[in-house]
């Protein structure tokens, strides 16, 4: 199925992926408080369709997105007070970040283009980041005044460590998909002319595998990094003990003994 909402925002589906595609080219797909609320709406519907089992969200142009759009009434003071931009955030960005982190399904972001400011922040909250080597990531904030936000500051260390993060944050400099990827900010660097097929074939490779252990093992990495080994060991007991009953586990074990490939279906 095919759909395009008048927020720009366009929606696609392929078997079991679902692909999102913010279709703002003229204006580098930067986001405005309607197309947030569409976005959040379309992760919302295909967290309960059933045949979906990948998201891929990505841009159309040649931008990925460039972050929240400054001209949009919700961030555009109308007198002499000046918004508040934290409650822009808490209201628009908060629960949009926690609702990809929170996908029943793996995420996928194919950075087409520059990511900067919140569009990197969502770029990188998504399950994995495929991007186009001529893409790149900017931390857009501090040039303009502002903080990193939309999870970049939780997001950041995690991933590449404090002084790395602190480096992207403080100085707002341009990184390209290839150092993206060798800092381990990102999953793959992909040469321009190969993004679209690579970018298929792991969204499909991707909506193949057992869902539910895919969004299991998001949450235990998260955890993880904050938790004690021994609690570590205690949610890895408890997850085993409910995988090992599901119909994948089930599926996985035939496959591999008859030698085929397994159709997982639980969700």
């Amino acid at each position: 199925m095919s759909q395009t909402h008048a927020s720009h925002l366009s929606i696609d589906q392929q078997g079991a992926v679902l692909t999102l595609t913010l279709n703002r080219p003229e204006s580098l797909n930067s986001l405005t408080a309607v197309l947030v609320a569409d976005l959040l709406r379309a992760l919302d519907d295909a967290a309960a369709q059933p045949d979906v089992r990948c998201v891929v969200f990505t841009g159309a142009g040649r931008a990925f997105c460039a972050g929240q759009d400054l001209k949009d009434p919700a961030v555009v003071s109308d007198g002499p007070t000046p918004k508040d931009l934290g409650a822009v955030v808490g209201s628009n960005y908060k629960p949009l970040v926690l609702r990809l982190r929170s996908m029943p399904v793996p995420t996928l972001a194919a950075v087409n283009g520059v990511a900067a400011g919140a569009g990197a922040s969502l770029a990188l909250t998504c399950d994995m980041v495929v991007a186009r080597r001529s893409a790149a990531f900017i931390q857009a904030f501090s040039a303009i005044g502002l903080i990193p936000d939309s999870g970049a500051t939780w997001l950041l260390p995690r991933l590449v460590g404090r002084a790395r993060a602190l480096g992207l944050a403080m100085l707002g400099d341009k990184l390209s998909a290839e150092e993206a990827q060798r800092i381990g900010l990102i999953w793959a660097c992909v040469d321009d002319d190969a993004f679209d097929a690579q970018v298929g074939v792991l969204a499909q490779r991707l909506a193949s595998l057992p869902t539910k252990v895919l969004v299991r093992t998001r949450q235990l990495l998260d955890q993880g990094l904050t938790s004690p080994l021994e609690q570590a060991l205690d949610a890895e007991a408890a997850a085993q003990r409910e995988l090992g009953f599901a119909a994948d586990y089930v599926e996985g074990l035939a496959a591999f003994a008859q030698k085929r490939a397994p159709r997982f279906t639980d969700r």
